[in-house]
């Protein structure tokens, strides 16, 4: 079985995103759809044990990631951001792991804002009903085994240097602008 990617067309007119930058973060998605697949196809070609097998096997986890990680990212975005309610239990879990939705928005904007390429996830761990906001360098490197993504946001450059140029700090303003709390806030359930 393969892969399909989603369509993520309904962002295009969203503010503070160009409709080229939008497009080609979609052919980027795209492509990480397609490598997942041939790598999956490979894989099944390889023998166990080979060093090619051992390589692709690899690769695969940063492709699937990649995947994964831009359906999240789009997923948790709209044209109308709705914010989140405040009796929500996510917004409640916020409140209690961070003190107030104030000091958590500071932390998560703070990790977004931090050098280097990568995401911000607001994770939850349901064994400890903790909350986290981590930094995610590559695909496929410093995931919480277990935990839930809530809310993802892509600082690998490609998601803002067209519009907002080194001003990443923009881009993020931006981003919580889009964000659907709805979609973030379901998460915490799956």
């Amino acid at each position: 079985m393969n892969y399909e990617p989603k369509n993520f067309s309904h962002l295009l007119g969203l503010k503070g995103f160009s409709d080229e930058l939008l497009n080609n973060h979609f052919t980027l998605y795209q492509g990480y759809v397609a490598n997942t697949n041939k790598l999956a196809d490979l894989l099944r070609q390889k023998e166990a044990g080979t060093p090619e097998y051992a390589e692709l096997k690899r690769r695969f986890g940063w492709e699937f990631n990649g995947m994964r990680l831009h359906e999240l990212y789009f997923g948790n975005m709209a044209k109308e951001a709705k914010p989140l309610a405040q009796n929500s239990k996510l917004y409640k879990k916020i409140e209690e792991n961070f003190g107030n939705w104030e000091n958590w928005e500071k932390d998560f904007k703070a990790t977004g804002a931090m050098r280097g390429i990568g995401w911000v996830i607001l994770y939850y761990d349901p064994e400890a009903d903790r909350l986290f906001n981590i930094w995610i360098n590559e695909h496929d490197l410093g995931h919480l085994s277990g935990a839930n993504p809530l809310l993802v946001m892509d600082v690998f450059e490609h998601a803002y240097i067209t519009d907002y140029g080194l001003k990443r700090a923009d881009y993020i303003e931006a981003f919580f602008r889009a964000i659907d709390w709805q979609i973030a806030s379901s998460r915490i359930l799956a």
